[in-house]
């Protein structure tokens, strides 16, 4: 596909590189000589330098027959108004980061009257996703598929787990009736898909698939209870901030945030009454012992600085609070700070490449299966992904344990007839079914693609 990007800054360069490495056409526009020369020499993109809500700009970028304009600026307006340039110039989907609050209370008109396709807002997605941990802390990461019914959620394995050492085909009386399934091991920044031979080791990072109830209960068997959160500690008052004090409010929350701008203070103070705001310097360890940071429930980092939010995470850690949470949008810190048991590390960058991405694929794949819900598993070693089985998916009916998948491909769920089902050798998919699948080393457009049919044409063959 040909897919213009707009702004080449830590969204922009993301979103070229994923898109790139899967062979689309992709080009990059921004007014910064550097940022286009890092970008032509680092990346297969052809890079053009302009005003990206220019017409001139984006007819020598190619708008006039674009698939695809992602307009991911640093300033919403220029990002509304490329849009608007570009589908009148024949962009067949236009998509915007919109970040301004104020534009994004009435998104539908925006979209209606700028002619924007899809509007994303990365740190309210990033808000949710660290509510979402909030919710139930013992996991490191969330994610939810088929409208809430199916979690995927992480944890870091340890001393006392009682499946180390064993292979999983040996654990079956242990979690036996638990709608749940080992879909993914992350060991070492390689994601392994495991099958029953897969022996769990200290220190993986386990990735468990299953509906809500189940994966809450294998939790609560394995140790991993926590009480329910009440009292959250916020460094830094940005918009995150601001979107998930809004969030942890109407679940009756209680959040201290401290902002070291006193203007934005004044600002919070004024939109979240039921927040006790706090002028100071975040990275100060004296000032948050005096908040009485050891006797909070969640600790949640969201200053501008990665290095901040890591150093004082850590710090938090050694308080022993039981969940602590920092943003980071550098990839290279992610697996360090891990290592030092840091493994709720919220990257907003890479969620709208991830928001993006997903619709690429479903644009890609106009006739075939279209997908739901796309999740990176580790550092992108793996994905999980959610379709739905229509009349162009081959094998229907086919027992999985007959069916010829391609290397590195796991049928996690089926959601046949509204039940969730964590299927068998003996399960089939049905036109209808929701499946969810995790794949790693390959990028899946449709069903289709985990097939491999020269295995059964081999076979006819003998």
């Amino acid at each position: 596909m040909d897919i213009i990007i707009v702004g080449d800054g830590k969204v922009g360069y993301t979103l070229a590189e994923q898109l790139s490495q899967e062979e689309h056409n992709v080009t990059i526009v921004d007014t910064s000589d550097e940022a286009l020369r890092k970008a032509d020499e680092a990346l297969d993109v052809m890079c053009v330098k302009g005003n990206g809500a220019s017409v001139s700009t984006l007819r020598e970028a190619g708008a006039e027959h674009a698939d695809i304009l992602i307009a991911a600026t640093s300033m919403d307006e220029i990002n509304m108004v490329s849009c608007l340039t570009a589908k009148h110039m024949g962009t067949a989907f236009t998509v915007a980061r919109v970040r301004n609050i104020e534009y994004t209370v009435d998104t539908n008109r925006l979209k209606r009257d700028m002619g924007i396709d899809l509007l994303i807002n990365p740190e309210r997605a990033t808000a949710l996703e660290i509510a979402r941990l909030l919710r139930f802390p013992p996991a490191a990461n969330i994610e939810t598929f088929y409208r809430g019914r199916v979690e995927l959620m992480s944890f870091r394995a340890r001393e006392e787990d009682f499946f180390l050492g064993q292979p999983l085909s040996a654990l079956s009386s242990r979690v036996k009736g638990l709608p749940i399934l080992f879909c993914a091991a992350d060991r070492d920044g390689e994601v392994i898909i495991p099958d029953g031979s897969f022996v769990p080791q200290l220190g993986d990072r386990i990735y468990v698939i299953g509906a809500p109830l189940g994966v809450h209960e294998f939790f609560q068997l394995i140790g991993r209870y926590a009480p329910q959160v009440r009292n959250v500690f916020v460094v830094g008052g940005g918009r995150i901030s601001y979107y998930l004090a809004s969030i942890l409010e109407r679940m009756n929350m209680r959040l201290k945030i401290v902002e070291q701008r006193e203007a934005r203070c004044l600002e919070l103070s004024e939109a979240l009454p039921k927040s006790l705001i706090i002028h100071g310097d975040g990275t100060d360890q004296e000032l948050l012992e005096s908040e009485n940071l050891s006797d909070t429930d969640a600790f949640v980092a969201l200053t501008d600085r990665d290095e901040d939010n890591l150093i004082i995470s850590l710090y938090a850690l050694q308080r022993k609070i039981f969940k602590v949470v920092a943003k980071c949008n550098r990839r290279n810190y992610i697996g360090i700070v891990r290592d030092l048991g840091l493994d709720s590390v919220i990257s907003p960058k890479l969620f709208i490449a991830n928001q993006i991405l997903q619709i690429v694929r479903g644009r890609q794949n106009t006739k075939g299966s279209v997908m739901n819900t796309l999740y990176k598993i580790g550092e992108g070693g793996a994905e999980a992904m959610e379709f739905t089985v229509n009349k162009t998916t081959r094998h229907l009916g086919t027992p999985l344990k007959d069916l010829p998948l391609k290397k590195g491909i796991l049928v996690a769920v089926i959601i046949h007839q509204g039940r969730t089902i964590i299927p068998e050798g003996s399960s089939t998919l049905e036109l209808g079914d929701t499946v969810i699948l995790v794949a790693s080393g390959r990028a899946i457009l449709d069903i289709n693609d985990i097939f491999d049919d020269s295995v059964l044409t081999r076979g006819m063959g003998r």
